[in-house]
């Protein structure tokens, strides 16, 4: 396995993280420095970040977490706004799996699985994600539905095309491939629906269900697999 590829696994930090610590000199293997992120790393070497040892059999864990309005999809804010890292259980180091915008709420991960977390955001993997929006100006009307399915030339280039699904007047189900900022508001945008309320209710194969607004919970074994299976892994 690569050594920026075993950190992420390790759950050190995101792939892209990863590589920039080992770039920096602050990774060692068997005590010496090492500064290229493909250096291939075997079962028994002895890889250490700032002089502590890391496993790659650390636990790996994934938490699902119904974010809030207000609460940003950070580890730490420097404005000291509240994060959704800090509605999970302290004494894991987790970090989000993409982000929620500020004012959207619902299904958001968090992980230590840095391998997981690089597949389930990258584009190559088109992992599906479901939000429920709330629009202005009901009806929705079926011109609208069908420029959103055939995707919509946006400022940072056309989306692909969405599935969409009208259940109710004002509310629609939109699931998306890609993970652009504000996307979902920007395509709604630009068939002249404004957004008031946003809600992401499924992330690949894990639905939000029951799980109530600020809380967390682990994912079980055959979630994580299922995430994994999505992702390509």
């Amino acid at each position: 396995m690569r050594l920026g590829k075993f950190l992420a696994s390790a759950g050190v930090a995101s792939r892209r993280a990863a590589e920039e610590l080992i770039r920096s000199g602050r990774v060692t293997i068997a005590g010496a420095a090492v500064t290229d992120p493909a250096r291939d790393v075997g079962e028994d070497d002895e890889v250490a970040v700032d002089g502590a040892a890391v496993s790659a059999a650390a636990g790996r864990v994934v938490y699902a977490v119904n974010k809030p309005a207000g609460v940003v999809s950070t580890a730490r804010d420097p404005q000291g706004r509240p994060t959704v890292v800090s509605l999970a259980p302290a004494g894991v180091r987790l970090y989000p799996v993409g982000r929620l915008d500020i004012d959207t709420t619902g299904l958001i991960l968090l992980t230590n699985d840095g391998d997981l977390a690089h597949r389930l955001t990258h584009p190559r993997f088109e992992v599906p994600k479901t939000y429920r929006a709330v629009v202005s100006g009901p009806p929705v009307r079926e011109r609208a539905l069908r420029a959103l399915r055939q995707g919509i030339e946006l400022d940072d280039g056309p989306s692909l095309p969405a599935r969409v699904q009208r259940v109710a007047a004002d509310t629609l189900e939109i699931t998306i491939r890609e993970g652009r900022k504000r996307q979902v508001r920007r395509m709604c945008e630009a068939v002249g629906l404004r957004v008031r309320q946003l809600e992401r209710v499924r992330f690949g194969p894990l639905e939000l269900g029951s799980l109530r607004e600020g809380a967390c919970r682990e994912l079980e074994a055959g979630e994580v697999s299922a995430l994994r299976r999505a992702a390509g892994g």
